[in-house]
């Protein structure tokens, strides 16, 4: 990676490294995203069984994902472990660093076509874009989301250029929320009842999957949480005016956003 963070990371900060060294009783890895930063994997750490060969998990040159376990300051050693990592962290962890990979080559694409170097663009936007928005990929979706952005870089006829590389390698942000609708009527046209207002309230894109009576799944794709949120009110709000006394119409949330 073109940037590297400066400093040292935060105890249960997950990391990614590669393995520089194996020893009998540990293992010396590289802190990828820091600045020349090294740390320490000990037996124990690497599997929650018993581990006869460190080879067996790991290999010079791989890279793998670690908690920081303990920072001692004055020795300026990082503990790691590798049993302490979930596969979700694991998962994110790679995904966040391709992402920041591909991001790069972004800036790199940016430069030949303005004629400039790599380390110019880095340091009047790359560093600007992480420092605000925490990485270059979350600067991108951000652009995206707000173009304007791009006119602090004074890039004038680059603009254009820049922005066309981000919507080209860049997919949107998107968040996903899932609700079970409870859905029934006891009238004698009550089959045809239902499938009308099914049919009302697929607005915003809204999926609906049968789950087997009186219950279907909603599903709902929209650009940020408050979008899709208002959406499933909407929804929640015509079914429920077309409902009337006519039978049960119910939502409940099956995720709840984190806060």
């Amino acid at each position: 990676m073109f940037y590297k963070k400066q400093g040292i990371p935060e105890e249960n900060e997950i990391v990614l490294c590669t393995v520089k060294k194996i020893l009998p009783h540990g293992i010396f890895v590289s802190l990828d995203e820091y600045k020349e930063k090294e740390g320490l994997i000990h037996i124990s750490e690497i599997s929650p069984g018993r581990v006869r060969n460190i080879r067996d998990f790991v290999e010079e040159g791989k890279k793998i994902v670690c908690r920081v376990l303990k920072i001692n300051r004055e020795r300026n050693q990082i503990d790691l472990s590798l049993r302490r990592v979930t596969q979700s962290q694991r998962i994110n962890k790679n995904t966040s660093y391709k992402q920041e990979q591909n991001a790069e080559k972004i800036l790199e694409l940016l430069a030949k076509r303005l004629g400039k170097h790599l380390e110019e663009i880095h340091n009047n936007i790359g560093i600007k874009l992480i420092e605000k928005y925490g990485s270059l990929y979350g600067g991108y979706e951000s652009i995206i989301e707000d173009p304007k952005i791009l006119s602090q870089f004074n890039l004038e006829n680059g603009e254009k250029i820049f922005l066309e590389l981000i919507q080209d390698k860049i997919k949107k942000r998107e968040v996903n929320i899932s609700a079970t609708i409870t859905l029934s009527s006891p009238m004698p046209d009550g089959i045809n009842f239902i499938k009308e207002l099914l049919k009302k309230i697929q607005i915003n894109g809204a999926k609906i999957t049968y789950l087997g009576a009186p219950r279907y799944r909603l599903t709902l794709i929209a650009d940020d949480y408050k979008t899709a949120e208002r959406h499933l009110s909407e929804i929640e709000s015509i079914g429920l005016k077309t409902i009337k006394e006519r039978g049960i119409f119910k939502i409940e949330r099956n995720d709840k956003r984190n806060s």
